[in-house]
């Protein structure tokens, strides 16, 4: 049975991006999320791909969600649903990563059994948030503290309860 795991750095506040991009630049929370994602299918939207500078990520396949029927970049699998990226997705690894945007994450949150989240500790003003979900559905699995550029932070693990 595939695993849907959701990844994201969120601030305080819940903000995880601001005009298309992080509002953030933590190098370790970047290798904390290619360590995460490395050689998993990761699902995401147009916009969150858009970010990359429209160019896949190495050893990953992508599978990007978008309601635009001619939207088709090189080398990745295109999808117009959730249930349809996320199908695409079970066929290619153990672990699907869904790795945003707001939009996609609040789809995907019922359907998710594990939530890798690094959590920012400040208010970061921004356009695209984390959503809210019940900590009594999830169990908190791991906490590692960082810091960075004076910004500290948590990497949190939550595993659905069965």
């Amino acid at each position: 049975m595939t695993t849907i795991s959701m990844i994201a750095a969120m601030a305080k506040n819940r903000t995880i991006g601001v005009n298309g991009r992080l509002p953030w630049h933590l190098k370790k929370d970047l290798q904390y999320f290619k360590q995460q994602t490395l050689g998993k299918p990761m699902v995401m939207g147009r916009k969150t791909f858009q970010s990359f500078g429209e160019r896949p990520l190495p050893k990953r396949p992508h599978i990007v969600i978008t309601r635009d029927l001619n939207y088709n970049p090189e080398d990745v699998t295109v999808c117009h649903s959730l249930k349809e990226a996320l199908e695409v997705a079970a066929t290619m690894g153990d672990e699907v990563m869904v790795i945003g945007g707001g939009q996609i994450y609040k789809e995907a949150l019922p359907l998710c059994d594990k939530i890798y989240l690094t959590e920012i500790e400040m208010d970061i003003e921004g356009d695209t948030f984390f959503p809210t979900f019940d900590h009594l559905n999830f169990t908190e699995t791991d906490r590692t503290r960082d810091c960075e550029n004076d910004i500290s932070f948590d990497y949190v693990t939550y595993t659905k309860k069965k």
